[in-house]
């Protein structure tokens, strides 16, 4: 159990460092990773805005994050559940999903396909 705790927090780590550095280097270039999906069709896809929202949330301005992607932001607790769940499951029991997890997970796609659809259709 320790050693798949351990693994949990080293893997975290590498994850916040990686997302340190790109926010970093987005702050000193103005360079980011373009939307393909967007770049291809021209529509915004339902993660568009993610990385101005977690910007902003860096910078602890909620009105800014929500106004970037506001299904994503609101269903970021939902999502915080989700993955708190995956990784008690993972270090109690080894386990790496169960069918809650599972629906829960198929809610949330759910979710950003209406939102990528419906903020398409109607300009927000």
């Amino acid at each position: 159990m320790k050693q798949r705790a351990f693994k949990v927090i080293r893997n975290a780590l590498i994850i916040l460092v990686i997302g340190a550095l790109y926010a970093v280097f987005m702050k000193l270039t103005g360079l980011s990773i373009p939307c393909v999906f967007r770049k291809l069709t021209g529509f915004m896809c339902p993660g568009c805005g993610t990385t101005g929202m977690c910007l902003s949330l860096l910078r602890f301005d909620f009105k800014a994050a929500f106004e970037y992607n506001e299904a994503i932001f609101c269903m970021l607790t939902f999502l915080a559940f989700v993955i708190g769940r995956l990784v008690y499951l993972y270090i109690r029991y080894d386990r790496r999903q169960d069918k809650a997890t599972n629906i829960m997970c198929y809610v949330m796609i759910g979710v950003l396909v209406f939102w990528g659809v419906l903020r398409n259709i109607v300009k927000i």
